[in-house]
């Protein structure tokens, strides 16, 4: 397949999945069911229910490719990034219990901070100047999205401050998975899939343990119209994940640095329209300075890369 019409393919299909994943999520925690207008509030089910299906997938595609189904790594390992994943992922959530999609969403392009923080204390790396500058300016932009217009969700019960506590804390465990997950698996030799399969396996168990199953099947069973909800945003976040490891071999994270950032706006834009979040014009500032900065940070990683090359045919 020609590689224009690859890379097309690919970013279209992470764009598809993810946009639509968001939609879900949104009309999933912020929507009502049924002739009682009942509000689902289980988010620790949804991340089980993503999981599950996720692992099913994974070993499909072991079993049809005969490779090792045996974890490459500690299973301690696994659970310790299922536990930081899940708590993650849930609180992800349950921010939009309280604070629009938007606000959710820039939020969470805030997470270099704590990448930052954590692959200094846990991996002892080193960043540039650049990187805390793009850091700097993500902030600032999230800040003055915030601070310029309304950040309430629709039907919020309680105040905006447990949805900025909870992308605070989302901010910290997702930060802590990407750089744990980083240092441990470092050495360890496993293909995708199986790395796939454990950590969604042991995360499925934390998210069994959460104590939300029987209260959300009660939920649905008497809502049946969030069950088929519920089963697309699974699908849609596990296609997703297969994309983004497949685009991800097969033209770096560079590409899908930039792929995810249009998607991350693209998915506020839909937002905006679909369930009615009108933006101030310091909002609209402050999204422009979160993305710009975004594509910043991904254009200077490619000018890096290219110079890099460019030296090394010198060399040689």
């Amino acid at each position: 397949m020609d590689q224009k019409m690859h890379l097309t393919m690919c970013g279209a299909g992470i764009m598809a999945s993810l946009v639509v994943y968001s939609i879900l999520q949104e009309r999933i925690m912020t929507g009502s069911f049924g002739e009682d207008t009942g509000r689902f509030r289980w988010s620790v089910f949804l991340v089980l229910c993503n999981r599950l299906m996720t692992s099913s997938l994974a070993i499909g595609f072991l079993a049809a490719q005969n490779q090792s189904m045996r974890p490459a790594a500690p299973i301690s390992s696994y659970i310790a990034v299922s536990l930081s994943n899940v708590t993650a992922t849930s609180c992800q959530y349950e921010a939009l219990k309280y604070v629009t999609f938007p606000v959710q969403t820039l939020g969470k392009c805030a997470k270099m901070i704590p990448v930052i923080a954590w692959g200094t204390l846990i991996s002892h790396k080193a960043y540039s100047a650049k990187d805390f500058c793009v850091a700097a300016l993500v902030t600032a932009g999230c800040t003055c999205f915030l601070l310029s217009g309304k950040a309430t969700s629709k039907g919020a019960d309680q105040s905006s401050y447990l949805g900025f506590a909870c992308m605070l804390v989302y901010l910290a465990f997702d930060g802590f998975t990407a750089t744990f997950q980083d240092k441990l698996f470092k050495g360890h030799q496993m293909s995708i899939f199986n790395q796939m399969l454990y950590v969604n396996v042991c995360s499925a168990i934390v998210s069994f343990s959460g104590g939300q199953l029987g209260a959300a099947l009660m939920f649905v069973s008497a809502h049946p119209d969030a069950l088929p909800l519920i089963f697309l945003l699974s699908l849609a976040a596990t296609v997703g994940q297969l994309l983004i490891v497949h685009t991800i071999r097969s033209f770096g994270a560079l590409v899908f640095a930039t792929i995810m950032t249009t998607r991350q706006f693209v998915s506020v834009l839909a937002s905006c329209i679909i369930f009615g979040h009108p933006l101030s014009p310091g909002q609209w500032l402050g999204t422009a300075v979160v993305f710009g900065s975004l594509y910043f940070k991904s254009f200077i990683k490619g000018s890096g890369k290219k110079n890099s090359s460019k030296d090394a045919q010198a060399v040689n």
